[in-house]
């Protein structure tokens, strides 16, 4: 969750530093620091102040001597150790030459620091990062170059890193590494950045790099190279960033997230485009896994956390009914800890927006380490879950940069359901007529959303005539369900109101005991199918005196019988209906969050990449 970036050979290295920061806050985070190295000093600043953290650093820069051509920044969010400003990156060595910045976890950091203290090594933080900058000191008193040091010190510790390091006596020169964070290096004529995201730096670099698993990179003003654990050569991979710095600010909007809800219909029609030959039949042209093999699926096993999961969940009926194919969701950090049985025939699905979800890296290693074929559904190319499986769908959705996902989740539904009808037109469990009607119908969903989004002040009003309630349950049948999960986490993560979401049926087995006065029960009632029951369902709460929201349809009649509020939405098949659906959901929660003087895309104690188990 940690943002890092560095910079070698820049002669405005602070303002670097600080900018590159800037663009990471929207990964969350409760601290931030730089350190300035020059041949033989090394200074450093660092502030906790929250998600202020940055704006107190550019203050406390303001003392930074000049002439520092090299320099290391961090945003943290804290796992060891509370978050303050003892705590905050970069940690230090003894001798105060050393500076290192950490994201991940060092699991065996306990008896490492045993060690070092036994051998006179003094700490001042109760980080588990700061024994990497022991370790790399003991390996430079041992005559190392910082390079060695640094893969000196990476062989004894256990756990998840992307790791920067500088050294006071070898000032121009930044060693980094990686296993399993997310790092990047950047060159430019005669500079070279590191990040731990590419918009930290895409406005400075030229080209940009990708540093995979236990790959150490030195880097110097004239460029980088890299080797392996062993101190083995290797090449780095050149990333293809097809967006620019301008597709990572706000658009004129006051906050990301709004940019970001209404930039859906085009998410939507970016991911569909160009996924059908002249002959009908869907094609995916990341899709690596040969027609045979999606034949000879016998089940499909889904891993995601958060949004993702809700994705995933609604992925589970539409794979079901149209592919005719057992589907199991699993949340991923639960996957690999349970034993899971992966059979001949099994299909893993990861779904991330990032492609960089600690937990469901995680889960696709282990499916693949037990014999599973893996496929990624990913937001950005070249990410870890992309490299991870054996074929990947990007969901072209674009950059998103609030905390809380929006445009991400109809990206991943249309194409987990794109996917759904190509299993479908392998297995010939649909005519071709009924897969050329819903991938038609399919593709007529970014207009139905646009049409949600044009509701927006309807939407405003009526979360500002509940802005005083505090418990919020969320219901829904079939697809309704994970979309009413998505509506409670979106009102939960902005708004920080209680909000919990609940298949209707399960009302009657212990949810209903909390319905009284003052709570407000959120419907999602565009499923005719399921019409009756779920009416049935809302007349009991309100029978107990909640207050009724409904998401329905356009046509829906009956609706107004039981509900208080009704938010209207355009009808559409009932499996692209999340899609639409939520965008009442997410509408809601933002305008309840605004008015409630919630910082929308930065909400506490949250990070938009989760990289630490």
């Amino acid at each position: 969750m940690c943002g890092i970036i560095g910079v070698v050979g820049d002669t405005d290295t602070v303002s670097t530093l600080l900018s590159g920061l800037e663009r990471l806050e929207y990964r969350g985070y409760d601290s931030a620091g730089v350190a300035l190295v020059r041949p033989g000093e090394t200074w450093r600043a660092r502030c906790a102040d929250g998600t202020e953290s940055v704006a107190a650093l550019r203050r406390a820069c303001d003392e930074a001597p000049a002439g520092f051509r090299s320099g290391i920044g961090h945003t943290r969010w804290a796992t060891h150790g509370a978050p303050e400003a003892i705590n905050a990156h970069p940690h230090l060595d003894c001798s105060g030459h050393v500076a290192i910045i950490h994201n991940g976890i060092i699991e065996n950091h306990t008896e490492l620091q045993e060690g070092l203290e036994a051998r006179g090594h003094v700490f001042t933080s109760v980080t588990d990062s700061e024994v990497l900058a022991h370790l790399i000191e003991e390996a430079r008193g041992r005559g190392l170059d910082l390079l060695d040091a640094v893969r000196d010190a990476l062989g004894v510790v256990r756990g998840a890193f992307a790791l920067a390091a500088m050294d006071a006596t070898e000032s121009d020169v930044i060693v980094a590494a990686r296993r399993i964070s997310p790092l990047v290096v950047g060159t430019a004529a005669g500079v070279t950045y590191l990040a731990s995201d590419v918009p930290a730096i895409l406005d400075r670099a030229s080209a940009f790099y990708a540093v995979n698993d236990d790959e150490v990179v030195r880097l110097g003003p004239e460029g980088f190279r890299a080797v392996d654990l062993e101190g083995a050569p290797v090449r780095l991979r050149q990333l293809a960033i097809d967006w620019d710095l301008e597709t990572a600010e706000k658009g004129g909007h006051d906050d990301f997230m709004t940019k970001e809800i209404l930039e859906q219909p085009d998410a939507l029609r970016a991911t569909l485009l160009d996924r059908r030959r002249p002959d009908g039949s869907i094609t995916f042209d990341e899709l690596r896994v040969s027609d045979d093999e999606l034949r000879a699926v016998k089940r499909v096993v889904l891993v995601a956390a958060g949004t993702s999961h809700h994705a995933a969940l609604v992925a589970k009926y539409a794979i079901e009914r149209w592919a005719r194919l057992s589907v199991e969701v699993d949340i991923a950090s639960e996957y690999r800890y349970r034993d899971p049985v992966v059979e001949v025939g099994t299909l893993v699905i990861g779904v991330s927006q990032s492609g960089e979800t600690i937990d469901t890296i995680q889960a696709v290693r282990e499916a693949k380490r037990r014999g599973a074929r893996v496929v990624g559904i990913a937001n950005i190319v070249d990410s870890s879950l992309a490299r991870e499986a054996d074929a990947v769908i990007y969901t072209r959705a674009g950059l998103e940069v609030s905390v809380a996902s929006t445009k991400s989740f109809v990206a991943q539904v249309a194409a987990l359901e794109l996917l759904a009808l190509r299993l479908a037109q392998l297995r010939q469990t649909l005519a071709e007529s009924e897969i050329d009607a819903l991938v038609r119908g399919l593709g007529a969903v970014g207009t139905l959303v646009e049409k949600a989004l044009g509701r927006r002040d309807e939407v405003a009003a009526l979360a500002l005539a509940l802005l005083d309630a505090r418990d919020f349950f969320f219901l829904g049948r079939h697809v309704g369900f994970p979309t009413a999960l998505e509506g409670a986490l979106k009102l939960k993560e902005i708004s920080y109101r209680h909000a919990e979401g609940y298949p209707a049926g399960e009302l009657k087995h212990g949810p209903l005991a909390l319905i009284e006065p003052g709570v407000v029960v959120v419907a999602v009632a565009t499923d005719l199918a399921l019409h009756e029951k779920l009416l049935s369902n809302l007349a009991e709460v309100k029978a107990r005196g909640a207050t009724v929201v409904a998401v329905a349809t356009d046509d829906d009649e009956t609706i107004d019988s039981v509900a208080d509020y009704v938010l209207r939405v355009p009808a559409t098949e009932p499996m692209f209906s999340p899609m639409v659906d939520v965008v009442a959901l997410q509408l809601f929660a933002y305008a309840m969050a605004r008015g409630l003087g919630r910082n929308v895309d930065r909400p506490r104690n949250l990070a938009k990449t989760v990289t630490v188990e």
